[in-house]
Order: structure tokens, then C-alpha cells, then sequence
């Protein structure tokens, strides 16, 4: 049976619930929801599982916190032999206005510490879906932006895209990669908006 390994990344505890680095998390937790999947606290993070049409797909909210991300998915990559073009990992974006993802088959980190932690384990050559949160806040005020909980207005806004990410999830382990980027991208586009600039060398912590 070919297994997939769909990772939603974010910061465990009640602190950070439904704050904005907590994107992947909200992504997985909807599609676990819509297919009544529950959680299991399993090492390195909270696992649950189901199968798509033969296929058999592992969900994993890592528990190791955002920066050593990449232990937890090197551990379940190589616990249940899953290769790493069936891995998609979901994180959230600053580069990226609130309401609005990109799909991507591989490629750098852009920054982000749960990513950069990934690729120091793996490698880059793995599927991303980045969740945008937007960059509405001051010049240095990047950490208290992702780690802060999102507004009701903002919730509207996301969750249309995260209504499709769960669509995505579906599409990448039933269709693959490519023919799910070429369907999902255009609606992750949204409606232009300016972007302020950003520091990227802020790092996002913890």
C-alpha cells in the first residue's frame, strides 16, 4: 500500500492555539474533522491516520516544537518507509497575504524555522503548501505578529483557504503533486493586495 506523510507544522500547548505560526496545525486539525480522524500522542508528535481510495496517509503535528520540526518528520519519513515525494508539509507565510497559499513541489525554506529545520534534515526535494498570515505589523515586530492569535476578521479571511487545503490534501495523495498545483494555485491567488516589505533574516521563533 503507498503511504503519505501530510504534515501541518506549528507550536504545541494551549498558548499558542489559534495563534498565526499555528496555520498548519488549523489545516491539518479541519481535514482530520471532515474525515472524523483523531489524534494519538506518538513520539515526536500527535500522529493520526486514515486511507484514501488504497492509499494509506499519516497525519503529523509535530510536538517538537516549530524549530526542530524536521526530527519529527525524519522520524515517521523513516518509521513507515515513506518516501519524500509523498510528504507535503503545510506551514504559514509572512510573504504571503492572509487568506491566500501557494503549492510548491520543492524549494528553499524562505526563511521560515520549521522549514529551514526540515530542509537541514531532508533536503529541500519536498511538496509545501504555505498558508499566507499576512505582514500587517511594524518594522521588527515580525515574532510577536506570528506568534499572536488571529483576529475574527482575519479567521474569515483564512477560511476559505483553509476549506481548499483540505481539498489539496485529498488531491496530493490521490492525484500527486503536479496536477494538484495546477488545479489549486490560480484559487490560492486571491485578489492583488500590497505587500509590505519585510525582513527576512527576522527570525521566527520559537
Amino acid at each position: 500500500m503507498d503511504k503519505y506523510l501530510i504534515v501541518g507544522l506549528g507550536n504545541v500547548g494551549d498558548e499558542y492555539d489559534m495563534t498565526r505560526h499555528n496555520t498548519g496545525f488549523m489545516v491539518l486539525d479541519a481535514f482530520a474533522k471532515a474525515s472524523n480522524i483523531s489524534f494519538e500522542d506518538k513520539r515526536y508528535g500527535f500522529v493520526g491516520e486514515t486511507s484514501l481510495k488504497g492509499r494509506k496517509v499519516f497525519l503529523l503535528k509535530p510536538s517538537t516544537f516549530m524549530n526542530l520540526s524536521g526530527n519529527a518528520v525524519r522520524y515517521w519519513l523513516n518509521k513507515e518507509n515513506i518516501d519524500q515525494t509523498r510528504l507535503l508539509v503545510i506551514s504559514d507565510d509572512v510573504a504571503i497575504p492572509i487568506g491566500q497559499f501557494r503549492l510548491k513541489a520543492n524549494g528553499s525554506n524562505g526563511g521560515h524555522n520549521g522549514l529551514g529545520h526540515i530542509q537541514q534534515l531532508i533536503g529541500q526535494n519536498y511538496a509545501r503548501l504555505r498558508m499566507g498570515i499576512g505582514n500587517d505589523f511594524p518594522m521588527g515586530m515580525q515574532i510577536d505578529h506570528v506568534l499572536g492569535r488571529f483576529t475574527a476578521e482575519e479567521l474569515e479571511q483564512l477560511q476559505p483557504a483553509i476549506d481548499l487545503g483540505v481539498d489539496i490534501i485529498k488531491s496530493f495523495v490521490l492525484a500527486g503533486i503536479d496536477v494538484t498545483m495546477n488545479q489549486f494555485n490560480k484559487l490560492g491567488k486571491g485578489p492583488k493586495s500590497p505587500i509590505n516589505p519585510i525582513n527576512p533574516t527576522n527570525p521566527i521563533t520559537p
